[in-house]
Protein backbone atom coordinates (compact mmCIF):
# COMPACT_ATOMS: atom_id res chain seq x y z
CA UNK A 1 0.00 0.00 0.00
CA UNK A 2 1.47 3.40 -0.94
CA UNK A 3 2.40 5.99 1.24
CA UNK A 4 -0.10 8.40 -0.11
CA UNK A 5 -3.08 5.77 -0.20
CA UNK A 6 -2.33 5.43 3.96
CA UNK A 7 -2.33 9.33 4.72
CA UNK A 8 -6.11 9.17 2.48
CA UNK A 9 -6.90 6.35 4.06
CA UNK A 10 -6.88 7.85 7.51
CA UNK A 11 -8.24 11.20 6.29
CA UNK A 12 -11.49 8.48 5.64
CA UNK A 13 -11.67 7.65 9.18
CA UNK A 14 -12.02 11.06 11.40
CA UNK A 15 -13.70 9.12 14.17
CA UNK A 16 -11.09 6.99 15.02
CA UNK A 17 -8.87 10.25 14.82
CA UNK A 18 -10.98 11.86 17.50
CA UNK A 19 -11.33 8.53 19.82
CA UNK A 20 -7.63 8.32 19.74
CA UNK A 21 -6.76 12.40 20.46
CA UNK A 22 -9.61 11.58 23.52
CA UNK A 23 -8.05 8.62 24.70
CA UNK A 24 -4.64 10.49 24.47
CA UNK A 25 -6.16 13.54 26.20
CA UNK A 26 -7.62 11.46 29.30
CA UNK A 27 -4.56 9.85 29.94
CA UNK A 28 -2.76 12.93 30.44
CA UNK A 29 -5.09 14.07 32.64
CA UNK A 30 -5.17 11.07 34.60
CA UNK A 31 -2.29 12.05 35.42
CA UNK A 32 -3.30 14.79 37.45
CA UNK A 33 -5.03 12.66 39.65
CA UNK A 34 -2.53 9.93 40.14
CA UNK A 35 -1.26 10.12 43.60
CA UNK A 36 -4.21 11.57 45.33
CA UNK A 37 -5.50 8.50 47.12
CA UNK A 38 -1.84 8.44 48.84
CA UNK A 39 -1.04 11.82 48.71
CA UNK A 40 -1.03 11.79 52.68
CA UNK A 41 1.24 8.51 52.65
CA UNK A 42 3.95 9.87 50.44
CA UNK A 43 6.15 10.48 53.57
CA UNK A 44 5.86 7.42 55.17
CA UNK A 45 6.53 5.10 51.52
CA UNK A 46 9.37 7.32 50.32
CA UNK A 47 10.71 7.92 54.06
CA UNK A 48 11.11 12.08 53.36
CA UNK A 49 9.06 15.10 54.97
CA UNK A 50 5.93 16.45 53.85
CA UNK A 51 7.39 19.57 52.58
CA UNK A 52 9.77 17.17 49.74
CA UNK A 53 6.46 15.24 49.19
CA UNK A 54 4.69 18.18 47.87
CA UNK A 55 6.75 18.41 44.86
CA UNK A 56 5.85 14.92 43.51
CA UNK A 57 1.91 16.82 43.30
CA UNK A 58 3.06 20.33 42.32
CA UNK A 59 5.83 19.81 39.77
CA UNK A 60 3.24 18.29 37.55
CA UNK A 61 0.93 20.74 38.01
CA UNK A 62 4.19 23.52 36.91
CA UNK A 63 5.25 21.14 34.24
CA UNK A 64 1.86 21.22 32.70
CA UNK A 65 1.00 24.73 32.94
CA UNK A 66 4.37 26.09 31.61
CA UNK A 67 4.92 23.81 28.57
CA UNK A 68 1.08 23.13 27.33
CA UNK A 69 1.35 26.59 25.30
CA UNK A 70 4.91 25.50 24.56
CA UNK A 71 3.36 22.20 23.40
CA UNK A 72 1.26 24.14 21.32
CA UNK A 73 3.11 26.44 19.61
CA UNK A 74 6.09 23.90 18.86
CA UNK A 75 2.96 21.28 17.05
CA UNK A 76 2.25 24.98 14.63
CA UNK A 77 5.75 25.37 13.68
CA UNK A 78 6.93 21.36 13.14
CA UNK A 79 4.19 19.04 13.17
CA UNK A 80 1.29 18.92 15.73
CA UNK A 81 1.59 14.85 15.36
CA UNK A 82 5.46 14.88 15.90
CA UNK A 83 4.53 16.69 18.85
CA UNK A 84 1.96 14.84 20.27
CA UNK A 85 4.21 11.83 19.75
CA UNK A 86 7.09 13.04 21.71
CA UNK A 87 5.24 14.20 24.66
CA UNK A 88 3.40 10.75 24.86
CA UNK A 89 7.12 9.82 24.68
CA UNK A 90 7.69 11.82 27.67
CA UNK A 91 4.75 10.62 29.91
CA UNK A 92 5.92 6.63 29.09
CA UNK A 93 9.46 7.85 30.29
CA UNK A 94 8.03 9.71 33.25
CA UNK A 95 5.82 6.78 34.23
CA UNK A 96 8.78 3.95 33.92
CA UNK A 97 11.54 6.38 36.25
CA UNK A 98 8.58 6.77 38.61
CA UNK A 99 7.91 2.96 38.21
CA UNK A 100 11.64 1.96 39.87
CA UNK A 101 11.53 5.15 42.17
CA UNK A 102 12.31 4.32 45.84
CA UNK A 103 13.03 8.06 47.31
CA UNK A 104 11.31 11.11 46.54
CA UNK A 105 13.66 12.98 43.79
CA UNK A 106 13.12 10.28 41.16
CA UNK A 107 9.82 10.31 41.85
CA UNK A 108 9.62 14.18 41.51
CA UNK A 109 12.11 13.73 38.11
CA UNK A 110 9.09 11.17 36.74
CA UNK A 111 6.70 13.16 37.45
CA UNK A 112 7.94 16.48 35.82
CA UNK A 113 8.44 14.10 32.35
CA UNK A 114 4.41 12.90 33.59
CA UNK A 115 3.32 16.40 33.36
CA UNK A 116 4.41 17.07 29.54
CA UNK A 117 1.46 14.71 28.69
CA UNK A 118 -1.00 17.41 29.18
CA UNK A 119 0.52 19.65 25.96
CA UNK A 120 -1.76 16.56 23.85
CA UNK A 121 -4.95 18.15 24.53
CA UNK A 122 -4.59 21.64 22.55
CA UNK A 123 -2.67 19.80 20.35
CA UNK A 124 -5.59 17.02 19.96
CA UNK A 125 -8.11 20.06 19.29
CA UNK A 126 -5.63 21.41 16.47
CA UNK A 127 -5.25 18.35 14.92
CA UNK A 128 -9.49 17.71 15.22
CA UNK A 129 -10.10 21.08 13.43
CA UNK A 130 -7.19 19.46 10.21
CA UNK A 131 -9.47 16.49 10.04
CA UNK A 132 -12.92 16.71 11.04
CA UNK A 133 -15.63 17.64 8.29
CA UNK A 134 -16.98 21.22 9.42
CA UNK A 135 -20.52 19.11 10.23
CA UNK A 136 -19.38 17.25 13.43
CA UNK A 137 -16.27 19.57 13.94
CA UNK A 138 -18.30 20.80 17.12
CA UNK A 139 -19.09 17.68 19.06
CA UNK A 140 -15.39 16.14 17.85
CA UNK A 141 -13.45 19.33 19.53
CA UNK A 142 -16.45 19.14 22.68
CA UNK A 143 -14.65 15.80 23.47
CA UNK A 144 -11.16 16.42 23.27
CA UNK A 145 -11.58 19.21 24.86
CA UNK A 146 -13.83 17.67 27.62
CA UNK A 147 -11.01 14.92 28.21
CA UNK A 148 -9.23 17.82 30.61
CA UNK A 149 -12.22 17.10 33.17
CA UNK A 150 -13.07 13.73 32.32
CA UNK A 151 -9.26 11.91 32.83
CA UNK A 152 -9.28 13.46 36.21
CA UNK A 153 -12.56 12.48 37.12
CA UNK A 154 -12.76 8.90 35.55
CA UNK A 155 -8.68 8.65 36.88
CA UNK A 156 -9.69 8.91 40.58
CA UNK A 157 -11.63 5.31 40.64
CA UNK A 158 -8.77 3.53 39.15
CA UNK A 159 -6.22 5.39 41.68
CA UNK A 160 -8.15 4.20 44.05
CA UNK A 161 -8.50 0.07 43.27
CA UNK A 162 -5.23 0.05 42.69
CA UNK A 163 -3.28 1.45 45.64
CA UNK A 164 -6.33 -0.38 47.85
CA UNK A 165 -5.61 -3.64 46.55
CA UNK A 166 -1.98 -3.46 44.92
CA UNK A 167 1.51 -1.69 46.10
CA UNK A 168 1.57 1.84 44.83
CA UNK A 169 4.23 1.66 41.97
CA UNK A 170 1.70 -0.15 40.07
CA UNK A 171 -0.07 2.91 39.26
CA UNK A 172 3.29 4.22 37.43
CA UNK A 173 3.00 0.54 35.33
CA UNK A 174 -0.86 1.25 34.63
CA UNK A 175 0.07 4.80 33.31
CA UNK A 176 3.37 3.72 31.27
CA UNK A 177 1.09 0.97 30.07
CA UNK A 178 -1.73 3.71 29.31
CA UNK A 179 0.82 5.64 27.55
CA UNK A 180 2.52 3.50 25.27
CA UNK A 181 -1.11 2.29 23.63
CA UNK A 182 -1.81 5.68 22.78
CA UNK A 183 1.28 6.65 21.16
CA UNK A 184 1.11 3.24 18.91
CA UNK A 185 -2.32 4.20 18.20
CA UNK A 186 -1.46 8.18 17.62
CA UNK A 187 1.73 6.84 15.23
CA UNK A 188 -1.00 4.47 13.28
CA UNK A 189 -4.24 6.84 13.09
CA UNK A 190 -3.45 10.26 13.66
CA UNK A 191 -2.33 12.00 10.20
CA UNK A 192 -0.14 14.77 10.31
CA UNK A 193 -0.97 18.30 9.91
CA UNK A 194 -0.67 20.28 6.47
CA UNK A 195 -0.48 23.74 8.41
CA UNK A 196 2.87 25.00 9.79
CA UNK A 197 4.54 28.25 10.55
CA UNK A 198 7.84 27.03 10.53
CA UNK A 199 10.34 29.87 11.77
CA UNK A 200 12.93 29.00 15.13
CA UNK A 201 12.00 28.55 19.05
CA UNK A 202 11.40 31.75 21.00
CA UNK A 203 13.99 30.77 23.57
CA UNK A 204 13.24 34.18 25.34
CA UNK A 205 9.64 33.20 25.17
CA UNK A 206 9.80 29.86 26.71
CA UNK A 207 12.42 30.59 29.40
CA UNK A 208 10.14 34.24 30.48
CA UNK A 209 7.23 32.16 30.56
CA UNK A 210 8.39 29.37 32.66
CA UNK A 211 10.00 31.58 35.16
CA UNK A 212 7.06 33.97 35.52
CA UNK A 213 4.30 30.93 35.90
CA UNK A 214 6.78 28.98 37.59
CA UNK A 215 7.08 31.50 40.45
CA UNK A 216 3.25 32.80 40.22
CA UNK A 217 1.99 28.65 40.02
CA UNK A 218 4.21 27.95 43.17
CA UNK A 219 2.93 30.56 45.25
CA UNK A 220 -0.16 29.92 44.60
CA UNK A 221 -0.06 26.22 45.09
CA UNK A 222 2.17 26.48 48.58
CA UNK A 223 1.10 29.50 49.50
CA UNK A 224 -0.93 28.11 51.89
CA UNK A 225 1.57 25.40 53.46
CA UNK A 226 4.37 28.50 53.57
CA UNK A 227 1.58 31.26 54.51
CA UNK A 228 0.42 33.69 52.05
CA UNK A 229 1.96 36.94 53.69
CA UNK A 230 5.41 34.67 53.81
CA UNK A 231 8.55 36.01 52.31
CA UNK A 232 9.22 33.10 50.08
CA UNK A 233 5.23 33.33 49.22
CA UNK A 234 5.58 36.60 48.15
CA UNK A 235 8.58 36.74 46.44
CA UNK A 236 7.86 34.14 44.15
CA UNK A 237 3.83 35.77 43.49
CA UNK A 238 5.17 39.26 42.61
CA UNK A 239 8.72 37.84 41.19
CA UNK A 240 6.83 35.80 38.54
CA UNK A 241 4.30 38.54 38.32
CA UNK A 242 7.16 40.85 36.90
CA UNK A 243 8.84 38.42 34.94
CA UNK A 244 5.51 37.49 33.29
CA UNK A 245 5.35 41.31 32.74
CA UNK A 246 8.46 41.72 31.20
CA UNK A 247 7.75 38.76 28.99
CA UNK A 248 5.09 40.00 27.63
CA UNK A 249 6.80 43.26 26.77
CA UNK A 250 9.14 41.35 25.37
CA UNK A 251 7.04 38.60 23.59
CA UNK A 252 5.31 42.26 21.28
CA UNK A 253 8.45 43.13 20.09
CA UNK A 254 9.76 39.76 19.11
CA UNK A 255 8.90 38.77 15.29
CA UNK A 256 7.80 34.94 15.86
CA UNK A 257 6.61 35.04 19.63
CA UNK A 258 6.05 31.55 21.29
CA UNK A 259 2.79 33.83 22.00
CA UNK A 260 1.11 36.60 20.14
CA UNK A 261 -0.21 38.45 22.58
CA UNK A 262 -1.91 40.92 19.51
CA UNK A 263 -3.95 37.52 18.69
CA UNK A 264 -4.49 36.78 22.61
CA UNK A 265 -5.51 40.76 22.85
CA UNK A 266 -8.65 40.12 20.29
CA UNK A 267 -11.82 40.96 21.94
CA UNK A 268 -13.42 37.61 21.64
CA UNK A 269 -10.07 35.49 22.27
CA UNK A 270 -9.31 37.70 25.38
CA UNK A 271 -13.08 37.18 26.75
CA UNK A 272 -12.92 33.24 26.35
CA UNK A 273 -9.82 32.77 28.00
CA UNK A 274 -10.61 35.07 30.75
CA UNK A 275 -14.12 32.93 30.94
CA UNK A 276 -11.66 29.83 31.16
CA UNK A 277 -10.19 30.65 34.10
CA UNK A 278 -13.56 31.14 35.90
CA UNK A 279 -14.57 28.16 34.64
CA UNK A 280 -11.49 26.06 35.71
CA UNK A 281 -12.11 27.71 38.94
CA UNK A 282 -15.64 26.19 39.40
CA UNK A 283 -14.91 22.96 38.26
CA UNK A 284 -11.89 22.27 40.58
CA UNK A 285 -13.98 23.66 43.99
CA UNK A 286 -16.13 20.44 43.74
CA UNK A 287 -12.77 18.16 42.89
CA UNK A 288 -11.30 19.26 46.33
CA UNK A 289 -14.26 19.50 48.29
CA UNK A 290 -16.68 17.25 47.49
CA UNK A 291 -14.10 14.23 47.95
CA UNK A 292 -13.08 15.47 51.68
CA UNK A 293 -17.05 15.67 52.35
CA UNK A 294 -17.66 12.35 51.06
CA UNK A 295 -15.09 10.42 53.49
CA UNK A 296 -15.53 12.77 56.47
CA UNK A 297 -17.47 10.50 59.35
CA UNK A 298 -21.13 11.48 59.58
CA UNK A 299 -20.88 12.71 63.10
CA UNK A 300 -18.88 15.65 61.64
CA UNK A 301 -21.13 16.57 58.48
CA UNK A 302 -19.93 14.02 55.96
CA UNK A 303 -21.40 10.81 54.26
CA UNK A 304 -18.18 8.48 55.61
CA UNK A 305 -17.87 6.24 52.58
CA UNK A 306 -14.20 5.07 51.84
CA UNK A 307 -12.11 7.04 49.32
CA UNK A 308 -12.48 3.89 46.45
CA UNK A 309 -16.85 4.59 47.24
CA UNK A 310 -16.67 8.74 47.38
CA UNK A 311 -14.34 8.30 44.05
CA UNK A 312 -17.26 6.15 42.77
CA UNK A 313 -19.60 8.79 43.72
CA UNK A 314 -18.04 11.48 41.87
CA UNK A 315 -17.32 8.87 38.49
CA UNK A 316 -20.28 9.60 36.85
CA UNK A 317 -19.80 13.26 36.39
CA UNK A 318 -16.99 11.87 34.05
CA UNK A 319 -19.36 10.12 31.94
CA UNK A 320 -21.56 12.63 31.61
CA UNK A 321 -18.68 15.38 30.37
CA UNK A 322 -18.13 12.58 27.54
CA UNK A 323 -22.03 11.99 27.31
CA UNK A 324 -22.31 15.86 26.57
CA UNK A 325 -20.41 16.18 23.23
CA UNK A 326 -22.38 15.28 20.71
CA UNK A 327 -25.45 17.48 22.50
CA UNK A 328 -22.74 20.28 22.93
CA UNK A 329 -22.29 19.85 18.88
CA UNK A 330 -25.77 20.03 17.99
CA UNK A 331 -26.63 23.17 20.37
CA UNK A 332 -23.43 25.05 19.06
CA UNK A 333 -24.24 24.06 15.51
CA UNK A 334 -27.88 25.76 15.78
CA UNK A 335 -27.18 28.46 18.62
CA UNK A 336 -23.67 29.08 18.24
CA UNK A 337 -20.47 28.55 20.75
CA UNK A 338 -21.08 31.72 22.86
CA UNK A 339 -24.87 31.18 23.87
CA UNK A 340 -23.76 27.45 24.91
CA UNK A 341 -20.74 28.98 26.87
CA UNK A 342 -23.41 31.43 28.83
CA UNK A 343 -26.00 28.58 29.29
CA UNK A 344 -22.98 25.83 30.99
CA UNK A 345 -21.91 28.10 33.12
CA UNK A 346 -25.62 28.94 34.75
CA UNK A 347 -26.07 24.56 34.65
CA UNK A 348 -22.43 24.47 36.62
CA UNK A 349 -24.24 27.75 39.11
CA UNK A 350 -27.17 25.66 39.64
CA UNK A 351 -25.18 22.64 40.51
CA UNK A 352 -23.57 24.95 43.25
CA UNK A 353 -26.75 26.46 44.14
CA UNK A 354 -27.93 22.59 45.36
CA UNK A 355 -24.90 22.53 46.86
CA UNK A 356 -25.84 24.99 49.45
CA UNK A 357 -29.51 24.13 49.45
CA UNK A 358 -29.80 19.95 49.81
CA UNK A 359 -28.81 18.42 52.76
CA UNK A 360 -25.00 16.64 52.80
CA UNK A 361 -26.59 12.99 51.29
CA UNK A 362 -24.89 10.91 48.55
CA UNK A 363 -27.87 11.69 46.79
CA UNK A 364 -27.66 15.31 46.65
CA UNK A 365 -23.68 15.17 45.74
CA UNK A 366 -24.12 13.02 42.95
CA UNK A 367 -26.82 15.51 41.55
CA UNK A 368 -24.16 18.72 41.94
CA UNK A 369 -21.82 16.70 40.30
CA UNK A 370 -23.72 15.44 37.64
CA UNK A 371 -25.00 19.19 37.14
CA UNK A 372 -20.98 20.39 37.46
CA UNK A 373 -20.23 17.51 34.96
CA UNK A 374 -23.47 18.64 31.97
CA UNK A 375 -21.77 22.06 32.42
CA UNK A 376 -18.52 21.64 32.41
CA UNK A 377 -18.69 19.45 29.12
CA UNK A 378 -20.64 21.92 27.33
CA UNK A 379 -18.47 24.52 28.64
CA UNK A 380 -15.34 22.96 27.79
CA UNK A 381 -17.16 22.70 23.96
CA UNK A 382 -17.24 25.58 23.32
CA UNK A 383 -14.29 27.62 24.48
CA UNK A 384 -11.93 26.18 22.24
CA UNK A 385 -14.62 26.80 18.88
CA UNK A 386 -14.71 30.53 19.92
CA UNK A 387 -10.48 30.32 19.97
CA UNK A 388 -10.01 28.99 16.83
CA UNK A 389 -12.90 30.69 15.20
CA UNK A 390 -11.17 33.93 15.59
CA UNK A 391 -7.45 33.19 15.12
CA UNK A 392 -5.46 32.25 12.56
CA UNK A 393 -5.45 28.32 10.78
CA UNK A 394 -1.69 28.88 11.51
CA UNK A 395 -1.95 29.58 14.96
CA UNK A 396 -4.63 27.32 16.87
CA UNK A 397 -1.97 25.21 18.19
CA UNK A 398 -0.78 28.07 20.51
CA UNK A 399 -3.73 29.25 20.88
CA UNK A 400 -5.50 26.44 21.94
CA UNK A 401 -2.43 25.80 24.56
CA UNK A 402 -3.09 29.19 26.06
CA UNK A 403 -6.60 28.72 26.43
CA UNK A 404 -5.73 25.28 28.14
CA UNK A 405 -2.88 27.39 30.45
CA UNK A 406 -6.28 29.81 31.13
CA UNK A 407 -8.50 26.86 32.69
CA UNK A 408 -5.04 25.43 34.33
CA UNK A 409 -4.56 28.38 36.22
CA UNK A 410 -8.31 28.82 36.81
CA UNK A 411 -7.97 25.10 38.85
CA UNK A 412 -4.55 25.89 40.59
CA UNK A 413 -6.05 28.88 41.74
CA UNK A 414 -8.99 26.66 43.16
CA UNK A 415 -6.70 24.40 44.61
CA UNK A 416 -5.09 26.65 46.93
CA UNK A 417 -8.17 28.85 47.63
CA UNK A 418 -10.38 26.10 48.03
CA UNK A 419 -7.90 24.09 50.70
CA UNK A 420 -7.29 27.10 52.33
CA UNK A 421 -10.92 27.62 53.12
CA UNK A 422 -11.05 24.35 54.25
CA UNK A 423 -8.50 24.11 56.35
CA UNK A 424 -9.29 27.14 58.13
CA UNK A 425 -12.34 26.19 59.88
CA UNK A 426 -11.61 22.66 61.35
CA UNK A 427 -14.27 21.18 63.49
CA UNK A 428 -13.44 19.46 66.88
CA UNK A 429 -13.38 15.20 66.49
CA UNK A 430 -16.11 12.85 65.32
CA UNK A 431 -17.29 10.50 67.96
CA UNK A 432 -15.14 7.10 67.17
CA UNK A 433 -12.52 9.50 65.23
CA UNK A 434 -10.32 10.88 68.80
CA UNK A 435 -7.59 13.15 67.53
CA UNK A 436 -9.16 13.51 63.66
CA UNK A 437 -10.30 17.51 62.67
CA UNK A 438 -12.99 18.28 59.93
CA UNK A 439 -13.48 21.17 58.29
CA UNK A 440 -16.91 22.77 59.13
CA UNK A 441 -20.48 22.67 58.15
CA UNK A 442 -19.60 26.33 57.42
CA UNK A 443 -16.51 25.97 55.36
CA UNK A 444 -17.92 23.72 52.79
CA UNK A 445 -21.21 26.62 52.17
CA UNK A 446 -17.86 29.16 51.71
CA UNK A 447 -16.57 26.64 49.30
CA UNK A 448 -19.79 26.20 47.28
CA UNK A 449 -20.36 30.04 47.43
CA UNK A 450 -17.21 30.56 45.83
CA UNK A 451 -17.61 27.97 43.03
CA UNK A 452 -21.60 29.62 42.35
CA UNK A 453 -19.86 33.08 42.20
CA UNK A 454 -16.81 31.28 39.72
CA UNK A 455 -19.56 29.68 37.59
CA UNK A 456 -21.59 33.30 38.00
CA UNK A 457 -18.20 35.18 37.07
CA UNK A 458 -18.14 32.58 33.75
CA UNK A 459 -21.66 33.33 32.45
CA UNK A 460 -20.70 37.10 32.92
CA UNK A 461 -17.87 37.60 30.81
CA UNK A 462 -19.21 34.79 28.41
CA UNK A 463 -22.21 36.88 27.99
CA UNK A 464 -19.32 40.07 26.99
CA UNK A 465 -17.90 37.96 24.03
CA UNK A 466 -18.62 39.78 20.64
CA UNK A 467 -21.44 37.65 18.97
CA UNK A 468 -20.52 39.26 15.64
CA UNK A 469 -16.44 38.39 15.40
CA UNK A 470 -14.35 39.84 12.75
CA UNK A 471 -11.75 36.74 11.64
CA UNK A 472 -8.02 37.33 10.88
CA UNK A 473 -7.62 37.03 7.13
CA UNK A 474 -6.60 33.45 7.04
CA UNK A 475 -9.14 31.86 8.70
CA UNK A 476 -12.50 30.26 7.14
CA UNK A 477 -15.75 31.07 8.55
CA UNK A 478 -15.79 27.36 10.32
CA UNK A 479 -12.11 25.45 10.35
CA UNK A 480 -12.65 22.00 8.89
CA UNK A 481 -10.62 19.55 6.22
CA UNK A 482 -10.30 20.79 2.52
Amino acid sequence: MSIAHTARSRQDRPGRVVGVLALAGMSAAFMQTLLIPIQGELPRLLDASREDTAWVITITLLVSAVFTPISGRLGDMFGKRRVALVLMGMLVLGSLVAVFSATVVPLIVGRGLQGLGMGVIPLGISIVRDVVPVDRLGSSVALVSATLGVGAALGLPVSAFVTEHFDWHVLFWVAAALGLVVLILIAWLVPESRARTGGRIDVIGVLGLAMGLSGVLLAISRGNEWGWFSLPTLGLLFGGTFVLLVWGWLELRIPAPLVDLRVNARGPVLMTNLASVAMGFALFTSQIAFPQLLVIPVDAGGTGVSLLQASLVLMPSGLVMLAMSPVAGRVERRWGAQPLLVVSSLVIALGYAVAMLAPVQIWSILLVNLLIGVGIGLGFAAMPTLIMRSVPTSATGAANGFNTLMRSLGTATASAVIATVLAGSIAGSAEGHAGALYPTTGAFQLAFLLGLIAALACAVLSALIPRQMDPPRDVESLPGPA
